[in-house]
């Protein structure tokens, strides 16, 4: 299949028409408005790159595990350096996204500098044949107008040859003969209008060639350019990715080393502070007889008391007789300065 090419599709068959043109240049208007829209795109990117890896940065800086210990705490440490080196690898992501924008927008500007001086000469050509054109119609018309008033003078002094006198005949003649001459002149001016517009033609056409040539060569390289800038910006996103990966990888590894036992050891051996419990509370009768009366001391020296002994009963049943125990009450024994634990046995 025969490749199709702007040199060759876009004429027209009015002679002053520019529809072909006009289509082009409206073509490469719209390319260069997406090349823009491109170009924006890439810098909101990096501007979210750059604020991502700025809060991600600051994340990593936030604690994080301080009060952890032994493995977990390397894991930790790994976890919030890597964190780091994430958030910079995106900072330097932003910086490649605003490198793009700019080589792209350079070839916008690199194009519309060459744009504009084809579009110049070829607009210049327009108006030149446009001109001439309308000159070699008014010059078609005035010469057909002429042609008729010398063949309506050759008429009229042919017609009236036997009729008229020679005075007349004369007149009619020098009529027919300024028509004629008049013709001439028209004529030759028409010639020299249309031969410059075929001039101006075949300059318009070979300069409506290189216009398409040259418009169309700016296509290919606008349309792979955008292409492979895409592309490039996608293997840089990959790019991102897989260093991401590979950083956090570090992190994994540093977790697979993270032991659960080893750490539990690590803080009993820190932190330990023995190995046996507390005693247990054993039961103590206030009434036992294994109680030992404490001395106050000298300050807290209980009063002396008298203990008047009750009258023994008469034992008839040979039963054991038992002197009765002088107890205190807790407030006896407070008053008096003896320990509320101690107890008096009699």
């Amino acid at each position: 299949m025969r490749e199709l090419h702007f040199k060759d599709c876009f004429w027209n068959r009015d002679f002053t028409g520019t529809g072909g043109y006009d289509s082009i240049i409206q073509h490469l208007n719209d390319g260069k408005k997406t090349c823009k829209e491109i170009e924006d795109f890439m810098k909101a990117r990096a501007s979210i790159e750059e604020k991502y890896a700025k809060e991600l940065l600051g994340l990593s800086k936030k604690v994080c595990g301080c009060n952890e210990m032994n493995t977990l705490k390397r894991s930790l440490d790994v976890f919030k350096l890597q964190t780091e080196h994430v958030s910079l690898s995106h900072l330097q992501l932003a910086q490649t996204m605003r490198d793009e924008a700019k080589k792209l927008e350079d070839f916008r500007e690199r194009q519309k500098e060459a744009r504009k001086k084809v579009e110049q000469q070829m607009d210049a050509l327009h108006k030149q044949r446009a001109t001439q054109f309308k000159k070699t119609m008014e010059s078609k018309k005035t010469y057909e107008q002429k042609c008729r008033d010398k063949e309506e003078a050759e008429q009229n002094m042919n017609r009236n040859a036997s009729t008229s006198n020679a005075k007349q005949q004369e007149k009619l003649f020098a009529r027919a003969n300024q028509a004629k001459m008049n013709a001439e002149v028209a004529d030759r001016l028409y010639m020299q209008n249309v031969t410059a517009l075929g001039r101006i033609r075949e300059d318009w056409q070979q300069e409506h060639v290189k216009a398409c040539e040259v418009f169309e060569k700016q296509e290919v390289e606008r349309i792979n350019t955008l292409r492979n800038m895409v592309w490039t910006h996608l293997n840089q996103l990959s790019q991102q990715c897989v260093t991401s990966d590979e950083l956090y990888e570090e992190v994994r590894k540093s977790l697979e080393h993270c032991d659960i036992q080893e750490d539990i050891e690590h803080f009993v051996n820190l932190r330990r502070t023995g190995d046996k419990p507390p005693a247990p509370i054993l039961y103590d009768n206030f009434y036992g007889s294994q109680r030992v009366l404490v001395a106050p001391s000298v300050t807290q020296m209980a009063p002396s008391i008298t203990r008047r002994p009750l009258p023994n009963p008469t034992n008839t049943g040979g039963e054991i007789q038992i002197e009765p125990t002088v107890l205190y009450n807790t407030s006896t024994r407070l008053s008096m300065g003896i320990d509320i634990d101690c107890l008096v046995e009699c």
